[in-house]
């Protein structure tokens, strides 16, 4: 199977309609608990580096070598280890505070400097007189918890994003275990951060989701889903920020839905009451693809009420302007979930 139409960009007038001009391709997987799959468009078991969408079960070698107990983090704290966040005050206090328990300090991040997200998704300008440290980096969350591992375990701070490194090599075979494939059938790539990042099926990622939405009822791994899932549906505004998707999913979820988008238009989605994991990948990459498609699987599998609706709204169809505003087309879906041929009636 390959990816199929997903999305569709338009342009034209009102009065004349609109036309299609570009389409994305895509693939999407809905698995239950069990990792069975439901529904699906495209290829289900596409191929997939899960970059950020990956991030808590990153957090799962630290996590079930108690070292949140260890080192005293908070339950906000431990959601900044699954985080690609927007660099807004909280987040830069939530991370310093990690480190300050862990007894280090932001030069020892190797994630690299970059502008906080925060100014791309409200549109702000980042002010001209200001530079970046590590600690600024969407990823950086996710890296003092790598470290907060290294000082638990007595390995090495430095180098700690080799594959070589034993950090690295906990969380490769953690995540074989946990996802139930060999470690050498998931590829290895080179993450915008610097670490290792795992490819895999679609389903096999979207199967992760429906478990960490299950939190602590997981039967292999439930204490340490139970902490991860716990803290990212309560502080969604620490896992992304503000203006951001994730925010928007999980605030409409109300708590059920658990959700992390990856780069290059990767997104994954748990629902805890239906026992569902949703996984969707773009296969361009573009991201102006995927939110409406997120917002379709929701609203086919009957997962949006009014209330939900009126929230996400402006992901279901958003409007392309030009630079005086005026709309020109929009962004629209174009797929139809498929039963699995064994998913029954």
């Amino acid at each position: 199977m390959h990816p199929i139409p997903l999305v569709a960009t338009t342009r034209g007038y009102p009065d004349t309609g609109k036309v299609i001009e570009n389409v994305h391709a895509g693939s999407i997987a809905v698995v239950d608990v069990r990792g069975r799959l439901l529904y699906a468009g495209g290829d289900p078991h596409y191929p997939t580096f899960t970059r950020s969408a990956l991030k808590p079960f990153q957090a799962l070698p630290f996590i079930l070598s108690d070292g949140p107990a260890r080192f005293g983090l908070s339950r906000d704290e431990l959601a900044l280890l699954c985080a690609s966040y927007s660099g807004e005050d909280k987040h830069l206090e939530g991370v310093q505070s990690i480190l300050n328990k862990i007894g280090l300090d932001p030069g020892h991040l190797e994630c690299g400097c970059a502008t906080p997200l925060f100014y791309e998704f409200t549109g702000e300008k980042p002010p001209q007189d200001r530079s970046w440290t590590p600690l600024h980096h969407n990823c950086s969350g996710k890296h003092s918890g790598f470290l907060a591992w290294c000082r638990l375990h007595g390995a090495p701070t430095r180098g700690y994003v080799e594959p070589s490194h034993p950090l690295q090599g906990a969380i490769r075979s953690t995540l074989a275990e946990a996802v139930g494939m060999p470690a050498e059938h998931m590829p290895t790539g080179i993450d915008g951060c610097s670490a290792p990042n795992y490819a895999m099926p679609l389903s096999k990622l979207a199967h992760l989701y429906a478990r960490l939405a299950q939190g602590a009822r997981d039967p292999q791994l439930g204490g340490a889903m139970g902490q991860l899932c716990d803290a990212m549906t309560a502080r969604p505004d620490l896992v992304s920020g503000t203006a951001r998707t994730d925010l928007a999913w999980m605030t409409a979820g109300g708590g059920d839905w658990v959700a992390k988008i990856g780069a290059d238009a990767v997104q994954a989605i748990g629902i805890r009451s239906a026992g569902l994991g949703i996984a969707i990948k773009i296969a361009d990459g573009n991201p102006r693809a995927l939110h409406p498609a997120v917002y379709g699987v929701l609203e086919q599998l009957g997962l949006l009420n009014e209330e939900r609706r009126a929230l996400l709204e402006p992901y279901r169809q958003p409007p392309i302007r030009n630079a005086r505003g005026t709309v020109a087309g929009d962004i629209r879906t174009l797929f139809t979930l498929a039963p699995a041929p064994d998913s029954g009636p």
